[in-house]
Protein backbone atom coordinates (compact mmCIF):
# COMPACT_ATOMS: atom_id res chain seq x y z
CA UNK A 1 0.00 0.00 0.00
CA UNK A 2 0.84 3.75 -0.15
CA UNK A 3 0.19 6.17 2.39
CA UNK A 4 1.01 10.27 0.84
CA UNK A 5 2.21 12.96 3.14
CA UNK A 6 0.56 16.07 1.92
CA UNK A 7 1.92 18.56 4.60
CA UNK A 8 5.36 18.95 6.46
CA UNK A 9 2.74 18.30 9.79
CA UNK A 10 2.10 14.88 9.03
CA UNK A 11 5.20 13.41 7.21
CA UNK A 12 6.63 11.89 10.46
CA UNK A 13 2.98 10.31 10.64
CA UNK A 14 3.24 8.69 7.37
CA UNK A 15 6.56 7.83 7.79
CA UNK A 16 5.65 5.99 10.74
CA UNK A 17 3.22 3.85 9.14
CA UNK A 18 5.56 3.18 6.01
CA UNK A 19 7.42 1.57 9.09
CA UNK A 20 5.18 -1.67 8.27
CA UNK A 21 6.93 -3.41 5.22
CA UNK A 22 4.01 -3.68 2.73
CA UNK A 23 3.51 0.27 2.96
CA UNK A 24 5.83 2.37 1.44
CA UNK A 25 5.42 6.44 1.79
CA UNK A 26 4.99 8.96 -0.29
CA UNK A 27 6.29 12.74 0.43
CA UNK A 28 4.92 15.90 -0.61
CA UNK A 29 2.88 19.30 -0.45
CA UNK A 30 -1.02 19.07 -1.18
CA UNK A 31 -1.99 21.79 -3.99
CA UNK A 32 -4.40 23.03 -0.86
CA UNK A 33 -1.46 23.07 1.26
CA UNK A 34 0.91 25.20 -0.29
CA UNK A 35 -0.22 28.44 1.58
CA UNK A 36 0.59 26.92 4.89
CA UNK A 37 4.16 25.62 4.11
CA UNK A 38 7.20 27.45 4.18
CA UNK A 39 9.07 28.60 0.89
CA UNK A 40 11.62 26.33 1.65
CA UNK A 41 8.88 22.70 2.37
CA UNK A 42 10.79 21.05 -0.55
CA UNK A 43 14.17 21.37 0.69
CA UNK A 44 13.02 20.09 4.03
CA UNK A 45 11.99 17.18 2.31
CA UNK A 46 15.19 16.73 0.53
CA UNK A 47 16.13 15.41 3.75
CA UNK A 48 13.63 12.24 3.40
CA UNK A 49 13.87 10.84 0.02
CA UNK A 50 16.97 8.78 0.99
CA UNK A 51 14.00 6.94 3.54
CA UNK A 52 13.92 3.68 2.24
CA UNK A 53 10.07 4.08 3.72
CA UNK A 54 9.87 6.61 0.89
CA UNK A 55 8.61 5.74 -3.08
CA UNK A 56 7.66 8.91 -4.62
CA UNK A 57 7.17 12.63 -4.13
CA UNK A 58 3.77 13.75 -3.53
CA UNK A 59 0.98 14.51 -3.66
CA UNK A 60 1.58 17.43 -5.59
CA UNK A 61 -0.42 18.93 -8.25
CA UNK A 62 -2.74 21.71 -9.07
CA UNK A 63 -5.83 22.14 -7.47
CA UNK A 64 -8.58 25.20 -9.49
CA UNK A 65 -11.47 23.64 -7.74
CA UNK A 66 -11.06 24.97 -3.81
CA UNK A 67 -11.48 28.50 -3.78
CA UNK A 68 -8.14 31.15 -2.24
CA UNK A 69 -7.72 30.72 1.07
CA UNK A 70 -9.03 33.69 3.11
CA UNK A 71 -5.94 36.72 2.36
CA UNK A 72 -4.98 34.77 -0.82
CA UNK A 73 -6.93 36.09 -4.41
CA UNK A 74 -6.95 33.27 -6.56
CA UNK A 75 -4.13 34.18 -9.90
CA UNK A 76 -1.39 34.76 -6.14
CA UNK A 77 -2.60 31.01 -4.97
CA UNK A 78 -2.09 29.25 -7.99
CA UNK A 79 1.11 31.11 -9.21
CA UNK A 80 2.24 29.51 -5.31
CA UNK A 81 0.58 26.14 -6.58
CA UNK A 82 2.74 26.33 -9.79
CA UNK A 83 5.91 27.28 -8.14
CA UNK A 84 5.34 24.00 -5.48
CA UNK A 85 4.45 21.86 -8.57
CA UNK A 86 8.24 22.68 -10.43
CA UNK A 87 10.11 22.33 -7.20
CA UNK A 88 8.65 19.05 -6.49
CA UNK A 89 9.57 17.93 -9.72
CA UNK A 90 12.91 19.64 -9.11
CA UNK A 91 13.54 17.47 -5.48
CA UNK A 92 12.24 14.06 -7.71
CA UNK A 93 14.55 14.72 -10.69
CA UNK A 94 17.32 15.03 -8.04
CA UNK A 95 16.08 12.45 -6.16
CA UNK A 96 15.94 9.62 -9.21
CA UNK A 97 11.69 9.37 -7.84
CA UNK A 98 8.57 9.39 -9.57
CA UNK A 99 5.73 12.23 -9.00
CA UNK A 100 1.85 11.53 -8.02
CA UNK A 101 0.07 14.57 -9.29
CA UNK A 102 -3.19 16.17 -8.27
CA UNK A 103 -5.54 17.85 -10.70
CA UNK A 104 -9.27 19.06 -9.76
CA UNK A 105 -11.23 22.26 -11.50
CA UNK A 106 -14.97 23.29 -11.24
CA UNK A 107 -15.40 23.32 -14.49
CA UNK A 108 -12.58 22.45 -18.00
CA UNK A 109 -9.69 20.84 -17.69
CA UNK A 110 -7.60 24.48 -16.65
CA UNK A 111 -5.63 22.77 -13.79
CA UNK A 112 -4.91 20.17 -15.95
CA UNK A 113 -3.68 21.61 -18.67
CA UNK A 114 -1.24 23.90 -16.46
CA UNK A 115 0.11 21.12 -14.73
CA UNK A 116 0.77 18.72 -18.15
CA UNK A 117 2.87 21.94 -19.74
CA UNK A 118 4.89 22.08 -16.43
CA UNK A 119 5.34 17.83 -16.68
CA UNK A 120 6.20 18.27 -20.90
CA UNK A 121 9.69 20.66 -19.02
CA UNK A 122 10.72 17.52 -16.55
CA UNK A 123 9.06 14.21 -18.50
CA UNK A 124 12.99 13.26 -19.94
CA UNK A 125 14.12 12.84 -15.85
CA UNK A 126 10.41 12.15 -13.88
CA UNK A 127 7.51 10.16 -14.54
CA UNK A 128 4.50 11.68 -13.48
CA UNK A 129 1.02 9.61 -12.42
CA UNK A 130 -1.96 11.83 -12.74
CA UNK A 131 -3.89 10.48 -9.86
CA UNK A 132 -7.41 9.87 -9.56
CA UNK A 133 -7.89 10.57 -13.57
CA UNK A 134 -11.28 12.06 -14.67
CA UNK A 135 -10.71 13.62 -18.14
CA UNK A 136 -11.43 12.17 -21.48
CA UNK A 137 -8.78 10.29 -23.52
CA UNK A 138 -7.90 12.89 -25.78
CA UNK A 139 -5.89 14.46 -22.23
CA UNK A 140 -4.90 10.64 -21.77
CA UNK A 141 -2.81 10.14 -24.83
CA UNK A 142 -1.19 13.98 -23.75
CA UNK A 143 -0.20 11.86 -20.63
CA UNK A 144 0.91 9.03 -21.89
CA UNK A 145 2.84 10.69 -25.03
CA UNK A 146 4.77 12.08 -22.05
CA UNK A 147 5.92 8.60 -20.63
CA UNK A 148 3.28 9.36 -17.53
CA UNK A 149 0.76 7.48 -16.48
CA UNK A 150 -2.76 7.65 -15.51
CA UNK A 151 -4.40 5.83 -12.44
CA UNK A 152 -8.35 5.02 -11.94
CA UNK A 153 -10.26 5.42 -8.51
CA UNK A 154 -13.67 4.41 -7.40
CA UNK A 155 -15.39 7.34 -10.04
CA UNK A 156 -14.84 4.43 -12.51
CA UNK A 157 -17.83 2.60 -11.00
CA UNK A 158 -20.17 5.05 -10.69
CA UNK A 159 -22.83 4.73 -13.27
CA UNK A 160 -22.77 8.58 -14.59
CA UNK A 161 -19.24 8.36 -14.98
CA UNK A 162 -19.29 7.49 -18.85
CA UNK A 163 -16.89 9.95 -19.90
CA UNK A 164 -13.53 7.93 -17.35
CA UNK A 165 -14.83 4.39 -18.17
CA UNK A 166 -14.28 5.49 -21.99
CA UNK A 167 -10.48 6.24 -21.11
CA UNK A 168 -9.68 3.68 -19.22
CA UNK A 169 -11.44 1.22 -22.11
CA UNK A 170 -8.79 2.74 -24.49
CA UNK A 171 -5.89 3.01 -22.38
CA UNK A 172 -2.92 0.63 -23.11
CA UNK A 173 -2.07 -2.18 -20.22
CA UNK A 174 1.03 -0.87 -18.69
CA UNK A 175 0.03 2.78 -18.81
CA UNK A 176 -2.50 3.30 -16.06
CA UNK A 177 -2.50 1.90 -12.27
CA UNK A 178 -5.48 1.51 -9.90
CA UNK A 179 -6.07 3.19 -6.77
CA UNK A 180 -8.16 3.91 -4.12
CA UNK A 181 -7.72 7.72 -3.29
CA UNK A 182 -8.91 6.43 0.34
CA UNK A 183 -10.40 7.64 2.72
CA UNK A 184 -12.41 9.03 -0.42
CA UNK A 185 -14.55 7.83 -3.59
CA UNK A 186 -15.55 4.60 -2.57
CA UNK A 187 -16.50 2.84 -5.68
CA UNK A 188 -20.03 0.85 -5.45
CA UNK A 189 -21.57 -0.84 -4.16
CA UNK A 190 -20.00 0.94 -1.33
CA UNK A 191 -20.61 4.37 -2.53
CA UNK A 192 -20.91 7.32 0.12
CA UNK A 193 -19.10 5.16 2.82
CA UNK A 194 -15.49 5.60 4.04
CA UNK A 195 -13.26 4.30 1.53
CA UNK A 196 -10.89 1.83 1.97
CA UNK A 197 -7.84 -0.53 0.63
CA UNK A 198 -9.70 -3.79 0.41
CA UNK A 199 -12.39 -1.86 -1.89
CA UNK A 200 -9.70 -1.45 -4.49
CA UNK A 201 -10.90 -5.02 -6.19
CA UNK A 202 -14.54 -3.69 -6.81
CA UNK A 203 -12.94 -1.08 -9.34
CA UNK A 204 -10.61 -3.80 -10.64
CA UNK A 205 -13.74 -5.97 -11.02
CA UNK A 206 -15.57 -2.88 -12.96
CA UNK A 207 -12.57 -2.13 -14.84
CA UNK A 208 -11.44 -5.92 -15.79
CA UNK A 209 -15.26 -6.19 -16.92
CA UNK A 210 -14.99 -2.64 -18.81
CA UNK A 211 -11.90 -3.81 -21.02
CA UNK A 212 -12.36 -7.70 -21.53
CA UNK A 213 -10.29 -9.09 -19.58
CA UNK A 214 -9.81 -11.30 -16.48
CA UNK A 215 -9.08 -9.53 -13.39
CA UNK A 216 -5.95 -12.34 -12.75
CA UNK A 217 -5.13 -10.45 -15.99
CA UNK A 218 -5.84 -6.71 -15.07
CA UNK A 219 -3.90 -7.28 -11.66
CA UNK A 220 -1.22 -8.63 -13.27
CA UNK A 221 -0.22 -5.98 -15.33
CA UNK A 222 -1.23 -3.02 -13.16
CA UNK A 223 0.66 -4.36 -10.14
CA UNK A 224 3.84 -4.71 -12.46
CA UNK A 225 3.08 -0.86 -13.18
CA UNK A 226 2.81 0.29 -9.79
CA UNK A 227 5.51 -2.03 -8.99
CA UNK A 228 7.94 -0.56 -11.47
CA UNK A 229 6.53 3.18 -10.59
CA UNK A 230 6.85 3.38 -7.46
CA UNK A 231 9.19 1.35 -6.91
CA UNK A 232 8.40 -1.52 -4.49
CA UNK A 233 10.81 -4.39 -5.33
CA UNK A 234 14.25 -2.18 -4.71
CA UNK A 235 12.51 -1.28 -1.52
CA UNK A 236 11.69 -4.83 -0.63
CA UNK A 237 15.18 -5.78 -1.46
Amino acid sequence: MITLATRLENLQANLAIAENPTVHACIGIHPCDVHLAPDDACGQLAAFVDDPRVCAIGETGLDYYHPAPEGWDEEAFRDRQQRFLRQHFELAAAAKLNVVIHTRDREGFASFEDALAIYRDYHRSVRAVFHCFLGPWENAESIISLGGLLSFGGVATFKAAHQVRETAKQCPAGRFMIETDAPYLAPEPFRGQCNEPSFVRKTAERLAELRGETLESLALHTGKTADDFFRLRLNFD
